[in-house]
């Protein structure tokens, strides 16, 4: 493929637009926005907002802001309940990844008799299973006999007959990725959840991979709970506030864990020692809303809502074919190997490619201008962000990728990952 075909693609491109609402250095290709996704002017100045809310109105900036604090994790779960085919009340803005798996699993995970174990996985990402452990032994269950962590057949990938394989009416509860973190692999939510919810199985999914980067129809499918983190596609910012959404047939459940902002709204200054959780998702908020934190939410989604879930797939979708064609055309002789599925509908938004000198070639990217992401022991993923990202960047890197195997200039660079990869 030519550089003239590739340009092309970015004059057809819809979302082509978008690039310049984002803070991008010149020279530089952004390939980590499955990590952390970069500033947009929206968001800074959502951000900016908020923090002009605090100098201005002090304490009446809770109710009395341009962007009142008191109902602003309502407001951003409303602006993300599209992203997810979710209902709004179903959506709160809270917490990180791991608190709310915490607070989920203290609400859904009720053993009792032989119904105890939760089915997870053995390459999900290490705080999930962190989480998992912890709430076993809060419950007295030892993790090596309750939690079944289901086998990857090659090592990169999880087969769903697996997962159905391991159901059964011992299990309790499942908290599975929607898409995997090394190798990108999309999982098929609607089946697992229609086979677990067959043996009164609660059903989570973690959605830190997916969402923003592809559509969900999490009600309709039945999902009990999702959580996720919005620091990656979602643009939200170097630890922003997360996300979870419990379905419709559970709200007016007590929370787990509960806490100040549990309150229903109108409730929450009775400062009643009895709590009134909140009839939506904001029943599972625990603290005080992280503000600073979660403001630039509130710009970085108007842009989803403009752009469209929908067209940012099919965008992002083309961006990692291409990707995936370059490689094979271009890298054949440097025993690169491709690890995400090849099928549209089994892949995620990034391509994870496996090569012993992985660490090595990271670093020898980021030299020649290129931000790509190391994961132990051998994969370098590469997130070509549709918002962000065009055509033309794709077979820059590329040929930036053979420059340096050409020329072996990884081999100046060590073969140890950094202290943060």
């Amino acid at each position: 493929m030519k550089r003239e075909d590739v340009q092309k693609l970015d004059q057809q491109d819809e979302l082509s637009s978008y690039k310049k609402e984002f803070y991008t250095s010149p020279g530089t290709y952004y390939m980590d926005g499955n990590s952390l996704g970069l500033l947009s002017k929206r968001a800074e100045e959502t951000l900016l907002t908020s923090l002009q809310d605090w100098k201005q109105h002090a304490i009446d900036g809770w109710t009395e802001g341009r962007q009142p604090w008191y109902y602003m994790s309502e407001t951003i779960g409303s602006l993300t309940a599209p992203l997810i085919g979710a209902k709004a009340k179903e959506v709160i803005n809270t917490g990180s990844i791991t608190t709310n798996i915490h607070q989920l699993s203290a609400t859904f995970y009720k053993p009792k008799g032989n119904k105890t174990k939760i089915i997870a996985d053995e390459l999900n990402f290490p705080s999930d299973i962190y989480a998992l452990k912890s709430q076993l032994k809060l419950h007295g269950y030892q993790p090596d006999e309750h939690l079944i962590q289901v086998q990857s057949r090659d090592g990169r990938t999880l087969s769903e007959e697996d997962i159905i394989e391991a159901m059964n009416e011992e299990v309790a509860l499942l908290l599975l990725p929607s898409v995997l973190y090394r190798s990108g692999q999309l999982l098929d939510i609607k089946r697992i959840t229609e086979a677990a919810h067959h043996h009164n199985i609660i059903v989570g999914f973690d959605l830190a991979h997916s969402i923003g980067a592809l559509p969900h129809q999490l009600h309709a499918w039945g999902v009990d709970f999702a959580v996720w983190c919005t620091y990656k596609y979602l643009n939200s910012g170097p630890g922003g506030t997360g996300g979870l959404f419990v379905h419709e047939k559970h709200l007016g459940r007590a929370p787990g864990l509960a806490g100040w902002f549990s309150s229903s709204k109108d409730k929450q200054f009775d400062m009643n020692h009895e709590l009134t959780p909140a009839d939506s998702a904001g029943a599972f908020q625990i603290g005080t809303p992280h503000i600073l934190s979660s403001a630039p939410l509130l710009g970085s989604l108007e842009i989803f809502q403009e752009a469209g879930i929908e067209r940012i797939r099919s965008k992002s979708l083309q961006l990692t074919q291409l990707l995936m064609r370059l490689i094979e055309e271009d890298l054949a002789p440097y025993d690169f190997v491709i690890a995400n599925p090849r099928e549209d509908a089994r892949r995620g938004g990034h391509v994870s490619l496996v090569h012993p000198e992985a660490a090595s070639i990271c670093k020898a990217l980021k030299n020649e201008g290129v931000i790509p992401d190391f994961r132990a022991p051998n994969v370098i993923r590469l997130a070509p962000i549709a918002l962000y990202v065009s055509f033309e960047d794709v077979y820059d890197v590329v040929c930036k990728i053979k420059d340096i195997m050409k020329n072996n200039k990884q081999q100046q660079f060590s073969n140890q990952r950094g202290t943060i990869a």
